[in-house]
């Protein structure tokens, strides 16, 4: 090994090891809410209802946060750029040696432990104070007036010299905390500049829109670096404490980033679409089935699959100018169907493909109502959280056109009423935009007939089919047998539902057309 070499590995530390931190939900939605606020197209209970938490975990795998929030930014976006990204996707999905170039290039950016994103997209840094200027003369002046007090004797000297000291001590105290923060928001920055300058360096067309400012990122990582020297072992606290290097570096380094601060938002948004880019090429390099999406009016999905299920079955839905009222047996997949929907329906607007073998998708938000449930903390009941649900649903349906996907509406009230408000919600919300519902009252299909066509899910053979109809077959009172209740209860269940069936049975069958 030369000198140089040994010089060199005892001056600059061996780099630490790639570890992902740990970033909690709210730093991932940070860069989404301060740099794009207003343009959701997706709400949080959809957000929680669609499992999109699990799925971006999945996605994320060996991403760092800037991927990781322009992932979670494209997911709640209207897609308007889903063109663009699919086409280098799509190029990157069929090229690994490509993605392991850029992959390599971007690795450090998993070392960042700081969320930046309100760094740069918040309120801008404020300027140093003006009497920042004269912190470097303060330590000269301490030193200076110590040499004094020595050689003159003169006892009021060191009264000066306690000052003096007492004044470095509290600048030291005053910025001490913001120091250390500041240092580690450095610290990913530096990251992000060091990865704009690899990828800009990379001879490859992905990467031709950072290499016009590769060199402005360079010079600006330098200048916001500190000194190696002044970091070694006992000379970092010698520094830092007479010298206030550490102050002087923060206020420093806070005045290159605001007046750099256009370069490193620019940086931020290229560097992390890279990133989230690799991360949806890696993810569908590993993905047996997906297709990519055609763009249109219309809901056509031929085998379709949730992604997150490992023995996934697959579906064939489509929708043609109605929406759908769906039924079947108890634990048949109507959730499961529902969820697939809805997720398929997301990702084609965020990412451009679906997780089947032919897929037609409009570009519209999807909003749902799946998981409503009692808030003992809030004082709010199950039909209260339904109801507000519902009010919100409608609010969103009078702004824009979307997709609803709602199961079991209305659960926490009695019978006939769960029904009669179910109609006139789901009538409303049909006439403005597309409905998926689906629901054990079948009663519901009939009055519904004119705005969502009935689909019943059926097992077929080793599958499930999604054919028109509704069910006639249930499965409720079967499964109490089947899940050990006694006999008897199993009759006495039996000759109550056939006493219920006479009495719905006229308003059943003169149903069609309510609503006209």
């Amino acid at each position: 090994m030369s000198l140089l070499s040994s010089l060199t590995r005892f001056l600059l530390p061996a780099e630490a090891p790639v570890i992902d931190y740990p970033f909690v939900p709210s730093d991932v939605a940070l860069y989404r809410r301060t740099a794009h606020p207003g343009a959701d197209v997706l709400d949080e209970q959809t957000w929680d209802d669609m499992l999109l938490p699990q799925y971006s975990a999945q996605l994320a795998r060996e991403t760092s946060i800037f991927g990781q929030q322009e992932l979670h930014r494209r997911l709640y976006a209207d897609g308007g750029g889903v063109a663009a990204a699919a086409v280098r996707v799509r190029t990157l999905a069929q090229d690994a040696g490509q993605r392991q170039r850029l992959h390599a290039a971007c690795a450090g950016l998993r070392r960042a432990d700081r969320e930046i994103s309100v760094a740069l997209f918040g309120a801008e840094p404020a300027p140093a104070p003006r009497w920042a200027g004269l912190l470097p003369w303060l330590p000269p002046a301490l030193l200076l007036t110590v040499a004094l007090a020595l050689a003159t004797g003169v006892v009021a000297l060191w009264g000066v010299v306690v000052g003096l000291w007492l004044l470095l001590s509290a600048v030291q105290v005053r910025y001490h905390e913001a120091v250390e923060e500041w240092g580690r928001v450095l610290a990913t920055l530096q990251q992000m500049l060091r990865a704009h300058s690899l990828l800009a360096a990379l001879d490859d067309p992905l990467t031709a829109g950072l290499r016009a400012d590769a060199a402005r990122a360079g010079k600006l990582n330098r200048r916001i670096a500190q000194s190696v020297v002044g970091n070694l072992p006992g000379v970092r606290e010698y520094r830092d404490w007479l010298w206030l290097m550490n102050v002087r570096h923060y206020f420093a380094s806070r005045d290159a980033v605001r007046a750099e601060l256009a370069l490193l938002r620019s940086s931020f948004e290229r560097v992390a679409a890279l990133e989230a880019d690799l991360a949806l090429a890696r993810h569908l390099a590993q993905t047996p089935r997906y297709c990519w999406a055609e763009q249109g009016g219309a809901v056509a999905l031929e085998q379709v699959v949730h992604p997150l299920l490992a023995q996934a079955e697959p579906l064939t839905f489509a929708l043609a100018g109605q929406g759908a009222f769906i039924s079947g047996q108890n634990g048949i997949g109507k959730s499961t169907l529902l969820r697939t929907v809805g997720l398929n329906l997301i990702v084609a607007r965020a990412f451009g493909f679906c997780y089947a073998e032919r897929a037609a998708t409009p570009l519209l938000p999807v909003y749902s109502s799946m998981q409503s449930e009692d808030a003992l903390d809030g004082g709010e009941s199950l039909y209260i959280a339904e109801l507000r649900r519902a009010r919100e649903l409608l609010a969103l349906a009078e702004r824009a056109p979307a997709v609803f996907i709602i199961d079991e509406i209305f659960r926490g009230t009695n019978h006939l009423e769960s029904i009669s408000a179910a109609a006139a919600v789901l009538h409303t919300l049909s006439q403005q935009g597309t409905v998926i519902v689906s629901s054990h009252n079948l009663v519901l299909a009939p009055l519904l007939e004119d705005r969502l066509a009935p689909w019943c899910v059926s097992r077929e053979g080793q599958g499930l089919r999604v054919a028109p109809g509704v069910l006639q077959e249930t499965n409720g009172i079967s499964l109490l047998a089947a899940r050990g209740f006694d006999h008897a209860i199993s009759a006495k269940a039996g000759r109550v539902f056939d006493w219920l069936s006479t009495q719905a049975h006229g308003p059943v069958a003169r149903a069609g057309g309510f609503f006209g």
